[in-house]
């Protein structure tokens, strides 16, 4: 089965925090309770984003402030309702969209 989705990736620093929370923690625990189908974490192992500062989990200087990416997938529809008070919470980062199509697998339930 093929269904139209959205997905939402966010980019923030390790350190970023919301609430005396990780933000990217806070935003998983949000989007849990406002229902969202489907949330994944993951550290940015090497990058840099608009300042140039390189930032590297081999470099242990500069490791403290990995990037935190953030891809979620929902409906159009759920993705548009939470996205102006989601970005309110990121006062810096990285926010953007992609029109996608899911391809759901479904495990066949014969027996062998």
């Amino acid at each position: 089965m093929v269904e139209k989705a959205k997905l939402l990736k966010i980019y923030v620093g390790e350190k970023e925090r919301y609430k005396n929370k990780p933000l990217y923690q806070y935003l998983v625990h949000w989007l849990k309770e406002q229902g969202i189908i489907g949330v994944t974490v993951s550290r940015g192992i090497e990058g840099y984003g608009h300042d140039k500062v390189l930032r590297s989990a081999r470099l242990l200087e500069l490791s403290s402030d990995l990037p935190m990416i953030l891809e979620i997938v929902d409906t159009i529809e759920n993705i548009n309702l939470i996205l102006p008070e989601l970005t309110q919470m990121i006062p810096k980062g990285l926010v953007y969209t992609f029109d996608i199509e899911v391809h759901t697998h479904v495990a066949s339930t014969v027996n062998p």
